[in-house]
């Protein structure tokens, strides 16, 4: 995802920020003998928490999960969260902070795509082992950065699988689209129109719409006039919900695309009976698929009551990301290194996690990209379960 719009200011910012200390940082920073400093910096507060705090319970239990097991060779590791609140002066900050008061060894989130922007000079002249799994921005793997991997999949991936799978349940049918006008909403719209170039199915109805716009009542009613009769929506939380009441207002019931930055239980519990025919794709397991079930439960051995709560895809993809890393490093023997670790990474074939298809990096590309699976919401239950 190419985000030009942030101001160039942050990244000369971030890199005067590290300073000098970029060459005195060491190796084996983060090591001691008995444990491992694992860093990441996200949002934990506030609403964006909704996907951080997630995350960090994904890791958490990742970490748990090793340190149980003996750890990795011999060491425990401690996780050492900070919190940008989603912020990028905020998300410099904490990095710093990581890297030159905590020294962890590594970093398992870079927060999200702008955010991941802003500290990419930081983070690339530092040398420091890195994981984004959450903002999966363009540059952060491409040109490619040394020390840096990105983990899931894209937003034009997801909308062309979307399209494509509901196209195959559904032959034949008029589709309609509406994204945001940013370029979220341009990705969105790049995956529907190859799925459209290579399918071609007619399109009856073709939107923008504000971003933060709350009432969809106007967009709807034009959509329903068209006599779509599938619906990609390209919102992602509240804008979603706005869009699916009102076609239940309209008695308009259609089957309804959306991307997986959205899917949450939260926005189940908010469009209630409005998103029974919400499908979403994305490159981690539903919740109430077998293997989601297994997981979970696998989870609350390792979470409180609370945690388990607020867990969402979220959990799954930090624990994606955190197991990666954890896994190069004990490849790198009893001494490691950044620079081993970053090519135990790129080492990293068809790693198997369990919750999704295999990882797998190479020297050439560092941006593993995860097969996407078609999934329907059950809003009794608050989650998703496959398609088969």
């Amino acid at each position: 995802m190419n985000i030009k719009s942030l101001p160039t200011t942050l990244g000369l910012v971030a890199g005067l920020l590290l300073g000098t200390a970029t060459g005195a940082l060491a190796e084996q920073q983060g090591i001691t003998d008995t444990e491992i400093l694992i860093g990441e910096v996200l949002p934990v507060s506030g609403p964006p928490a909704l996907l951080g705090f997630a995350h960090t319970l994904g890791v958490k239990a990742a970490a748990a999960e090793i340190n149980a097991a003996g750890g990795i060779n011999g060491r425990m590791i401690r996780i050492i969260v900070e919190d940008d609140g989603y912020v990028n002066s905020r998300t410099v900050e904490g990095v710093r902070k990581l890297l030159t008061v905590h020294k962890v060894f590594a970093l398992t989130s870079l927060s999200g795509a702008a955010q991941g922007l802003t500290v990419l000079p930081l983070v690339r002249d530092s040398g420091i082992p890195a994981i984004s799994p959450i903002g999966i921005a363009e540059e952060l793997h491409t040109p490619l950065v040394p020390n840096i991997f990105v983990v899931g999949s894209t937003y034009d991936a997801a909308s062309e699988a979307i399209v494509r799978e509901l196209s195959a349940l559904n032959p034949g049918k008029s589709w309609g689209i509406i994204v945001q006008d940013d370029e979220y909403g341009s990705l969105t719209h790049q995956g529907f129109d190859r799925a459209l170039a290579d399918l071609k199915f007619d399109v009856a109805y073709d939107d923008k719409y504000t971003r933060g716009q709350r009432d969809f009542s106007s967009e709807m009613l034009r959509l329903q006039a068209s006599g779509a009769e599938l619906f990609m929506m390209g919102g992602i939380i509240a804008e979603n919900v706005g869009m699916a009441k009102e076609l239940e207002r309209l008695g308009y019931d259609i089957p309804l695309g959306s991307s997986f930055v959205g899917r949450v239980p939260a926005i189940l519990k908010l469009m209630g009976d409005a998103g029974s025919n919400l499908y979403a794709t994305d490159y981690v397991v539903p919740e109430q698929s077998e293997k989601g079930i297994a997981f979970l439960e696998k989870l609350s051995g390792f979470l409180t009551e609370d945690e388990m709560a607020a867990t969402n895809r979220y959990t799954f993809t930090g624990y994606i990301a955190a197991r990666a890393m954890f896994e190069a490093i004990s490849r790198c023997g009893a001494e490691p290194t950044w620079d081993c670790t970053i090519e135990k990474l790129e080492g990293l074939t068809d790693f198997e996690t369990g919750i999704s298809s295999p990882v797998s990096f190479s020297a050439d590309d560092h941006f593993a990209r995860l097969e996407l699976g078609l999934m329907k919401a059950n809003v009794d239950v608050l989650a998703f379960e496959p398609v088969k």
